[in-house]
């Protein structure tokens, strides 16, 4: 998950965090955008995702999505799984979620609901935009209330990026189950930790995006999967 400014063009560039801290930035991580909620020391190395994660992750997803969908629905998972792999990866890291990952979603999103409707691609692309502004205009609404009422930020513009990806993939009636099976793992996830005797505070990070990404594949996969 991540929100912040861009510096671009300066030889040395800083940001401050919440306490205060100033960091400096080299001229390759000035171009970054990076969360308040982000490791602070994010890089350009960082960003990228565990290359053996993606390739068994993107590959097992293949798998699955070639036996069991039509072959056009299977490229479209495989790729969408692919993406959320890479951004489950890092955003579990550093609590952010590459310009990549999240544009990447959402445009390939736009695609495939053209591509993958033969009588009327134009309607579908239509419907999937307005998809993508719906849901990503709908958590970008809850971020900007949230950090007026509690005074800090709670959801990064990472994650407001990648339900605008959501948007664009899934139905409107669909997007509440993913939406719930995110929430509820991390809820689950948060309170294993605690079974676990790890100290959760009420301002503890969670990687939202972590939980997201996994969840936009799964509920895709299964809407493809049961719609024939």
């Amino acid at each position: 998950m991540y929100l912040s400014h861009r510096y671009v063009g300066s030889q040395v560039s800083a940001r401050t965090a919440r306490d205060g801290t100033t960091f400096h930035a080299t001229p390759s991580e000035a171009t970054m955008s990076i969360d308040q909620n982000a490791d602070p020391a994010a890089t350009d190395e960082n960003l990228r995702p565990n290359l053996v994660v993606l390739i068994f992750g993107s590959a097992a997803v293949g798998l699955v999505s070639a036996a069991t969908l039509p072959w056009p629905d299977a490229a479209a998972s495989t790729v969408l799984g692919a993406l959320m792999i890479a951004g489950a990866d890092v955003d579990m890291r550093i609590f952010l979620l590459p310009d990549i990952v999240t544009g990447g979603a959402a445009l390939s999103g736009l695609v495939a609901a053209s591509a993958l409707d033969p009588f009327d691609p134009l309607a579908s692309f239509a419907i999937a935009a307005a998809g993508a502004l719906l849901v990503g205009g709908g958590l970008w609404l809850v971020r900007w209330a949230y950090a007026r009422l509690r005074h800090r930020e709670g959801i990064g513009l990472g994650d407001v990026k990648l339900a605008a990806a959501i948007g664009a993939w899934l139905p409107l009636d669909v997007v509440p189950i993913c939406l719930t099976l995110a929430t509820s793992a991390a809820l689950i996830a948060v309170l294993i930790a605690r079974w676990r005797g790890e100290p959760i505070e009420r301002t503890a990070r969670i990687p939202l995006g972590a939980f997201l990404c996994p969840a936009l594949w799964l509920t895709y996969y299964s809407t493809r999967l049961l719609r024939g």
